[in-house]
């Protein structure tokens, strides 16, 4: 998985975060209880609660990884693209664009974002769900950062957030399982975004980030679309949509590289 600097751009969205009332710092299980209540108030059942928090302890390799990270690539663009932009990447990017093409098409006309980009944003995030999704418990990590008193607020929101995935049923808890910021399945949304962006795209009634690619790509091209991309517009350095994708990653290295892995796609 493609390190996103993962304390990184969530602490960027800290603006978007409603207030949330659990105190943190203290007992973690009295933490908890208030962030029940919450939970509850957004309609999450009593029993999901208790599924979800039993047993919960605090994560202290989470911590550990959150107090250590670097919110700025150290590296150039040059050298950051080097090692990810590479043959075997494009190769298979390529080869699994021909196997969802039909797929990819009618996520195009739809949300209006180009396939290449999609390939690019998915190749990159998890080598198209072959790579690392993460295997820490979603529920434990955010637990975990919401109750550290540094960005509790954004934290307490992602908790709740990822409860209500549970509630909807789109992934059992057994299968909740994310990086070192919460971030799940084969493109790395939040739990926020996969509630806010998620789409059904192959129609079985659930948002599934993990394993269903339709529900993924479209999912992916939802967030983009939502939040100002323009179809058949230039997605270069210094265009709009360029601008658009700092909603998938503040870091303009990291965009220019989703650029320059599309670049190669076509050609």
């Amino acid at each position: 998985m493609l390190t996103r600097l993962t304390a990184l751009f969530v602490a960027l969205f800290a603006f978007a975060a409603p207030a949330y009332a659990a105190q943190c710092g203290g007992n973690f299980q009295t933490f908890l209880g208030q962030i029940a209540r919450e939970a509850q108030g957004a309609g999450v059942s009593q029993g999901v609660i208790n599924q979800a928090f039993a047993g919960l302890s605090p994560d202290p390799e989470v911590l550990a990884f959150d107090k250590r990270q670097r919110y700025t690539f150290r590296k150039s663009f040059e050298d950051y693209a080097r090692t990810r932009v590479i043959p075997a990447r494009v190769k298979r990017a390529k080869a699994l664009m021909q196997r969802h093409a039909q797929l990819l098409s009618r996520i195009e006309r739809q949300f209006g974002v180009p396939r290449e980009i999609l390939m690019a944003v998915w190749t990159l995030e998890t080598d198209n769900g072959g790579g690392d999704m993460g295997k820490r418990p979603v529920v434990r990590t955010l637990a975990t950062l919401a109750h550290d008193c540094r960005r509790t607020e954004l934290f307490q929101g992602e908790l709740i957030a990822a409860l209500q995935i549970l509630q909807r049923g789109d992934l059992p808890l057994s299968d909740l399982k994310g990086a070192f910021a919460g971030e799940i399945g084969q493109t790395q949304f939040l739990p926020s975004s996969y509630i806010k962006y998620g789409v059904d795209y192959d129609g079985n009634g659930h948002v599934d980030l993990r394993h269903s690619v339709p529900d993924v790509l479209a999912s992916t091209a939802n967030l983009l679309k939502t939040n100002g991309w323009r179809a058949g517009a230039p997605y270069t350095e210094g265009t709009e949509n360029f601008q658009v994708m700092r909603e998938w990653n503040r870091s303009e290295i990291y965009r220019k590289t989703i650029v320059l892995f599309a670049q190669q796609l076509q050609e």
